[in-house]
C-alpha cells in the first residue's frame, strides 16, 4: 500500500499516485475520506484506506466511492453502526503506541455489535512506535505479540479472514515478520529513510534516492555597501561589500523561517548562504562570490534531511508543508 496521505508527504497527492498506480502498488493509504475521493475521481480503483479519522458526514461518500475508513474507539463505532451509510471499515488496535486504536482487552466488548460490523470489517492494523532501529527491537516485538494477541481474540469472535497489516517502511525493511498481508510504505517510497539509523544499517543493501527537488529562479540581484542590512529586524548585516540574489520564495511556500540567516541554497550548483529573515513570499541569499544573474536557478531543496535537521525539525514536516499549490512537476 503506497501511503499517500498529506499531498503524498508534499509530492503531491495526484501527481504521486497516478505515478505509483501504473507502476503497480496493490492500493494506497490516505489521511481523510477527500483525500481518498481526489483519487477516485482521478480514475484510480485499486483499494484505498483512510488512516485518520473520519466524520460521520463523509460515511455516505466513503460508501459510495468505496473508500476503507478506520474505526479506532467505541464510540466512532457507535455512530457508524447507527448510521444509513457505511463503507467498509478496518478496525485500528492500540498496541502501545497510545494514539488511535482498541485496547486488545476491549475487543471483547464488540460481541454486542458483532452482527452489525462483521460484513462490513475487512481488516485490522496497528501501528509501530518505534520500529527504525535493528539493533533495539523490544518495544516493537512487545507491539507485535500484542496485535497478535488482539488478532486472536478477533478470530474468536468469529471475525475472520481480516486483512492484516502492521508495518511502515521501517518495521517493512526491519523483519520479514512484520510484513503480514499489507506493508504501509510511505517515506521509503519518496526515496528517503526513516530514520538514521537504518540508514546506517541497511544503507548498503539498499540504496534510497530522494525524488524530489525543489527550484526557483533568481528574480533580483542587488549589490550591497559595507554596513548595509538585510532584511525585516535588521538581523544580518554585511560586513565588507557584497552581492545578494533575491529568490521569490518565503515561508509561505513551506521554506521554514528558522532557516533565517543560517540555511543555504545552491545556486548554479555553489553554496549559498540565507542572509537576514525569511519573509513570507521572499528571501535573499549570499551570491558575493558566484556567477549569477536575474532567471538563473537557485536549488532550495536537494537532501531534505539535511535541510529539516538544520531548520531543527524532520524530513516528515519538511516536505509535507511544502504549499500544496505549488505545482509539481515530473520530470
Amino acid at each position: 500500500m503506497a501511503v499517500v496521505k498529506s499531498n503524498a508527504y508534499g509530492h503531491g497527492l495526484l501527481v504521486f499516485s497516478k505515478l505509483a498506480n501504473e507502476l503497480g502498488v496493490d492500493g494506497f493509504c490516505v489521511d481523510s475520506v477527500i483525500e481518498g475521493e481526489k483519487l477516485r475521481d482521478a480514475g484510480i480503483k485499486k483499494p484505498i484506506l483512510v488512516l485518520g479519522f473520519t466524520l460521520p458526514n463523509l460515511f455516505q461518500i466513503a460508501k459510495d466511492k468505496n473508500i476503507i475508513i478506520t474505526i479506532s474507539n467505541l464510540e466512532s463505532l457507535r455512530v457508524w453502526i447507527k448510521s444509513k451509510h457505511k463503507p467498509q471499515i478496518h478496525l485500528k488496535i492500540d498496541t502501545g503506541m497510545h494514539r488511535q486504536g482498541f485496547y486488545p482487552e476491549d475487543l471483547k466488548k464488540l460481541i454486542n455489535h458483532k452482527t452489525h460490523i462483521k460484513t462490513f470489517c475487512t481488516g485490522v492494523y496497528t501501528h509501530f512506535a518505534s520500529a527504525k532501529d535493528i539493533n533495539y527491537p523490544t518495544f516493537t516485538d512487545k507491539q507485535f505479540k500484542e496485535f497478535k494477541i488482539a488478532c486472536g481474540i478477533l478470530e474468536k469472535l468469529g471475525f475472520r479472514n481480516l486483512i492484516k497489516h502492521m508495518g511502515a517502511t521501517g518495521a517493512t525493511l526491519i523483519n520479514k515478520k512484520y510484513h503480514l498481508d499489507w506493508v504501509r510504505i510511505g517515506i521509503g517510497l519518496y526515496g528517503l529513510w526513516p530514520s538514521r539509523e537504518l540508514e546506517m544499517q541497511l544503507g548498503n543493501q539498499i540504496k534510497l534516492k530522494p525524488i524530489l527537488s525543489w527550484k526557483t529562479i533568481i528574480s533580483e540581484i542587488k549589490l550591497l555597501k559595507e554596513g548595509d542590512f538585510v532584511g525585516y529586524d535588521l538581523v544580518h548585516r554585511v560586513r565588507v561589500s557584497a552581492k545578494l540574489a533575491v529568490l521569490p520564495i518565503g515561508y509561505w511556500h513551506g521554506m521554514p523561517r528558522s532557516l533565517s540567516d543560517i540555511g543555504e541554497v545552491l545556486v548554479n550548483g555553489k553554496i549559498a548562504k540565507i542572509l537576514g529573515r525569511i519573509s513570507m513570499d521572499m528571501m535573499a541569499v549570499d551570491v558575493t562570490n558566484i556567477k549569477c544573474k536575474v532567471y538563473d536557478t537557485a536549488t532550495l531543496i536537494g537532501d531534505a534531511a539535511y535541510l529539516a535537521s538544520k531548520s531543527g525539525t524532520i524530513h516528515y514536516e519538511f516536505l509535507t508543508r511544502l504549499n500544496p499549490l505549488i505545482e509539481r512537476k515530473v520530470v
